[in-house]
Order: structure tokens, then sequence, then C-alpha cells
């Protein structure tokens, strides 16, 4: 489903050179939930955002469901990245002058689904969070767990076959983090293959899921979820 070979980033200035991932490879099959730790400035965001289509890298090969990616345009890109894959930021990105609803809905309006459509996969969405009576609410008026699953509504809401995840509870409360990540699971029992790049080992390990570690944008360890 995703598979990378020898895949390496780098950024360049007038002056230095820095390498975010070098010869990183990796394969992850559909319906497969993987996590993926390292200190900050290990190369787990450059990772996620070249998984998901948001960056490009310098060198290697990368292909998303049997396609290669290398060679698409930014278009193609954006349609690909919108078909297939949602994406979770630490930071919600929430748009806070629009409601709940129209936050979520955001992606299928993009996509061109029709308003009935549109109706029922947000509600439908929202139900499964927990978020249905509060469609009509503005994002500022949530607390931060809730903004959160607002983020992963609208990450879900086009049922993506690949569900990337960005430090997704690094501003909440231990007890609102083993909520999210709970979510996740539930969604990758229902066949999404999930990918969530964190620093917080001691939960990550709490699920049984296969656990990678980057180190200088290099995987150094790969390990079996907790049993």
């Amino acid at each position: 489903m995703l598979i990378m070979n020898d895949i390496a980033k780098v950024y360049r200035t007038d002056t230095v050179e820095t390498h975010a991932l070098r010869q990183f490879s990796l394969t992850v099959d559909e319906g497969e939930f993987v996590s993926v730790t390292g200190p900050s400035g290990s190369g787990k965001t450059t990772f996620l955002n070249i998984a998901g289509l948001l960056e490009e890298y310098s060198s290697g090969t990368y292909k998303l469901d049997g396609k290669d990616v290398s060679g698409l345009n930014d278009s193609e890109r954006s349609r690909l990245r919108n078909e297939k894959i949602g994406f979770i930021f630490q930071e919600h990105h929430l748009l806070f002058d629009r409601t709940v609803f129209d936050n979520v809905a955001l992606p299928l309006i993009i996509a061109g689904y029709r308003h009935q459509e549109i109706g029922r996969r947000v509600r439908a969405a929202l139900d499964k969070l927990g978020l249905l009576s509060k469609e009509r609410l503005y994002p500022i008026t949530l607390s931060g767990g809730e903004q959160q699953r607002v983020g992963i509504a609208r990450a879900v809401v086009n049922k993506p076959m690949l569900l990337l995840a960005d430090e997704p509870t690094g501003n909440l409360d231990p007890e609102l983090s083993r909520e999210i990540m709970s979510l996740f699971s539930l969604f990758n029992d229902v066949g999404v293959s999930v990918i969530i790049a964190s620093h917080d080992i001691p939960l990550i390990e709490e699920l049984d899921y296969p656990v990678l570690s980057l180190d200088q944008g290099r995987l150094t360890h790969t390990a079996a979820g907790a049993a």
C-alpha cells in the first residue's frame, strides 16, 4: 500500500545542507497500524509530510496504492492526497470563523461532492466522534480534546485508505491522549492504515502495534507493540 525505498530528503540553503531523511525504506501494508518515535529533529514530521504528499523527496522511490508519486504534478498530487489520505496535525488547523460542520465538510467540498452527500458524510463522521450535537458550534467554543476530534473527523470524512497523525496527542492530558489513540485503533479495525508519529513512547507502547524509531533521519529500531 505504501512503499518507500531509499528515500532521502535534503534541505539546502546557501551555506548549509540538512539531511532530514537518509536511506529511509519502509513498507506499510493495507490495514496496518505503525507508530514512529524519535527525538525532535529525527525526521518524523518530514517522513509524514512526504508520505502525505505535502513535501517532495530528494531521491529514492515512493509508491502509494501502487502509483509512483515521483512523476505527479501538483494537481495530481493534490487529487491523490484528497482521495487516499487523511492528515491529523498536533495544531488542529481549524477554521475558527467556520462551524464544526463546515470545517469537517471542507475536504468533500474541495472534492466536488454533492450537497446531500456532504451532509450525510459529515454527520456520520461527527456522530462517530461524539460531536454530532456540536455541528453548529464554532471551534473556539470547544475544548482542546473536542477540537482534536473535529480535526480527526475532517481527516476521515472522505474515507481515506491511509490516516497520518503527527503528534496528535501532544497538547492533551493523559486521559484524553488515550481516548484519541483508541479512536485511531477503531479506524484501523475497519481497514484504514494508520501511521502515527509521537514522542510519547509510553503511550504508543501501550498499543499492540509495531513501533519504529527514527534518529537523524534513519530508522534505527523496530519493535512489536505491547502484548
